[in-house]
Order: structure tokens, then C-alpha cells, then sequence
């Protein structure tokens, strides 16, 4: 199985989702087939049925989150030694076309979200950005056209 790289913060929120589904929701779903059981009729029950798809949903998502945190190669961003460039975890200053400045963090699959700055490591800008450094332009193919960054700064934070 191939590992999947995630940060410590990446690897903590899929331990804290992991501990909630099994210690809330799962029981919490349980409790809800109970009732739904002395309603009576079960091939009529639309509240067994719903608890019963609740309960395949709970149970698909824990053997997906411990399968991830399994494969996982946790990265601490801080302990990188890349000599400035970019790599899994590091967090980029860049300068758009138009002159506007941006940060990413380029960061695993389940952490990505990039209202909070944190695109994915197979996402187009980070496959472009990987490898280059301080100074170096990255062209990348957006539905827009290409848009070109230049990279001011890495960090490993």
C-alpha cells in the first residue's frame, strides 16, 4: 500500500473525526435503530431504514479514516531540510499576474481547503510549484488560461 503524506495537523483531524465517529455518532446511531426497532414493522419503518444508511455511512467512513491514518506519512512541516525549495508541507508566497499576492500550504488530499490557504499536493499549482525556489516563476493551466506566479518566499512552518 502506498503511504500518503500528511501533515501533523492533517493527521490530528482525521484522529479527532476517527474518535468522534466512534464514541458519538456510532452510539448515537445505534440508539436510533433501537427506537426505530420498537416502532414495530420494520419493512415500513422509514426512521430504521434512514438510522440503518446512518449506520453504513458511520461505519464506511471509520474503515476509510483508519485505512488513511495506516498509510500515512506524517510530515512535520518545521523539521524539513529543502534548502528553500518547495515540497510537501511548505508554505509558498506568490505573486500573481495582476501583482495580487497569495499563500498556500501544500498539503495532503483530506487537508486541502483553499478558502483557508491549503491546496492539495496533486492540485495543478502545487504540482507546478514543487521543486522551485525563491525567485522562480511556475506557469500553471487554470479553465482561465495560463496564469503565471512568481514565488517570493518558502517556508516550513
Amino acid at each position: 500500500m502506498p503511504t500518503i503524506p500528511i501533515t501533523i495537523r492533517g493527521a490530528e483531524k482525521l484522529k479527532a473525526e476517527l474518535h468522534r465517529l466512534k464514541t458519538v455518532d456510532r452510539h448515537a446511531v445505534i440508539k436510533s435503530i433501537s427506537e426505530a426497532r420498537a416502532q414495530g414493522d420494520l419493512s415500513e419503518n422509514a426512521e430504521y431504514e434512514a438510522a440503518k444508511d446512518r449506520q453504513g455511512f458511520i461505519e464506511g467512513r471509520i474503515q476509510e479514516i483508519e485505512s488513511k491514518l495506516a498509510a500515512a506519512q506524517v510530515i512535520d512541516p518545521t523539521q524539513l531540510e529543502a534548502g528553500g525549495k518547495i515540497v510537501f508541507g511548505a508554505t509558498v508566497e506568490l505573486e500573481e499576474d495582476s501583482g495580487e499576492r497569495v499563500k498556500y500550504q501544500i498539503v495532503g488530499e483530506d487537508e486541502a481547503d483553499l478558502k483557508q490557504g491549503l491546496i492539495n499536493i496533486s492540485s495543478p499549482i502545487a504540482r507546478a510549484l514543487i521543486g522551485k525556489g525563491p525567485g522562480d516563476t511556475a506557469e500553471v493551466q487554470a479553465p482561465g488560461g495560463v496564469k503565471h506566479y512568481e514565488i517570493m518566499a518558502v517556508t516550513y512552518l
